[in-house]
């Protein structure tokens, strides 16, 4: 008997400690309008641009199909490296799927990617993790996976 109250007891402890908390509706926009500029930056060929959205920082980590890049520059360079010009680029949408609140000032985003190009269209899906550093949002981690068309 003792060892089922513990385990009810641990079980709500633990739902309490990692439950979701409720995203405000300023940062909820704070986030999407970021998302949706560097939709904007990218279908104009700014990568710098499209960087900003991203926390500037050692610690920044993306995760493709090659493993996982860590820092803000070795990102960048990835982008311009796999994309070098605009045919490769192509015309970029996001859609967002899911928006879960992990603690006041880190959210995550699921959502999907569409690159209509002239080579080949791509697709995918994307998990965003967003830290709010001074009442500002930046991406810290991005895991992006394309999907078959």
């Amino acid at each position: 008997m003792k060892f089922s109250i513990y385990s009810c007891f641990l079980v709500l402890c633990s739902g309490l400690l990692f439950s979701q908390q409720p995203i405000n509706e300023k940062d909820s926009l704070a986030i999407t309008a970021i998302l949706f500029q560097q939709q904007e930056d990218w279908n104009k060929g700014a990568i710098d641009a499209f960087m900003e959205g991203y926390l500037n920082s050692n610690e920044l980590v993306f995760s493709g199909a090659s493993g996982p890049i860590y820092g803000w520059e070795a990102t960048r360079e990835r982008y311009k490296r796999v994309y070098s010009d605009r045919q490769k680029m192509g015309k970029l949408k996001f859609d967002i799927l899911h928006m879960l609140a992990l603690s006041p000032t880190v959210i995550q985003m699921q959502g999907k990617f569409y690159l209509t190009r002239t080579i080949e269209d791509a697709q995918g899906y994307f998990t965003l993790n967003w830290i709010k550093i001074n009442d500002q949002w930046f991406i810290i981690s991005d895991h992006t996976s394309a999907s078959e068309l």
